[in-house]
């Protein structure tokens, strides 16, 4: 099934938008410490700390609701065989 304008148009925003955080990120995490601090660079991020808690703010919640889904399944399933 070929894919509509619409499916092209998300699938581009998409790619743009992780592409934009991806680069962001790297400029934040790699490029930044080497930086001054009086730099006006540094007005466009956010403090180093969120460079460590954000993903793993973001990790955590994947992992649980990762956990969450697949108990769920099991007690489901644990449920209809009994």
């Amino acid at each position: 099934m070929p894919s509509t304008g619409l499916d092209t148009a998300v699938g581009v925003s998409l790619v743009s938008i992780a592409g934009l955080a991806f680069t962001y990120y790297t400029l934040w995490v790699v490029i930044l410490p080497f930086v001054e601090d009086d730099h006006p660079m540094h007005q466009f991020f956010l403090p180093r700390i969120y460079a460590v808690g954000i993903p793993l703010v973001a990790g955590f919640t994947v992992l649980a609701g990762l956990g969450a889904f697949i108990t769920m399944v099991m007690m489901k399933k644990k449920t209809k065989t009994s």
